[in-house]
C-alpha cells in the first residue's frame, strides 16, 4: 500500500492506494465520497463516469488513480454549488435536461470541457461531442438545448 495525492476541485486529497491499477472513479467514489462521477459500463462507453482533467474530459472508470499524476481533476461538485450552479448546470435546469438524471454528470463535464476549448461551438460541434454519452431517457433533444443555452446559443 502507498499514499498516492490527488489534486480534486481545488484541493490535495491522499489516498491509500493498494493497486496501482485502481480507477480513478473509485478513488473519487469511495475515498473522497464524491458522487457526481457514476459507475455506468466501467469500460469508458457510457460516459457517466467523466471528470475533467487539466480540461480535458476524461473517462474515470478507464483511467488507473495512479496514472493522474500531477493532473488538475474537477468532478461535477468541483464545477459549482446549488446556491451558485455552473453556467452549464444551471443551463441543464432551465431546461430540465436530466429525466433519471444518470447520464447527467457525463453530459455536462463533457460540454463544460468542450465550451472550455470552443466557447462558442456550433450544434454539430455539440452533437459530436456528446455522441460517446449515452442517454436511456432521450433526454438528448434537451441536452443540446442545455448546452447551446450555456454557448449563449440559446
Amino acid at each position: 500500500m502507498r499514499k498516492l495525492t490527488l489534486h480534486v476541485n481545488g484541493s490535495d486529497h491522499a489516498i491509500d492506494l493498494d493497486d496501482d491499477a485502481m480507477p480513478l472513479l473509485y478513488a473519487l467514489r469511495d475515498d473522497l465520497g464524491l458522487r457526481g462521477p457514476k459507475f455506468g459500463c466501467g469500460l469508458g462507453q457510457c460516459g457517466a463516469c467523466t471528470v475533467i482533467i487539466d480540461g480535458q474530459a476524461v473517462r474515470s472508470c478507464q483511467l488507473p488513480a495512479s496514472a493522474v499524476g500531477e493532473g488538475r481533476i474537477t468532478t461535477l461538485e468541483g464545477l459549482g454549488s446549488p446556491e451558485a450552479p455552473h453556467p452549464v448546470q444551471a443551463a441543464f435546469i432551465a431546461e430540465q435536461a436530466g429525466q433519471c438524471s444518470y447520464c447527467s454528470n457525463g453530459m455536462i463535464m463533457t460540454a463544460t470541457a468542450l465550451l472550455g476549448r470552443v466557447p462558442h461551438p456550433s450544434e454539430a460541434d455539440v452533437r459530436a461531442e456528446l455522441a460517446g454519452n449515452l442517454c436511456r431517457c432521450g433526454s438528448h433533444v434537451r441536452v443540446l438545448a442545455a448546452v447551446m443555452r450555456a454557448a449563449g446559443g440559446a
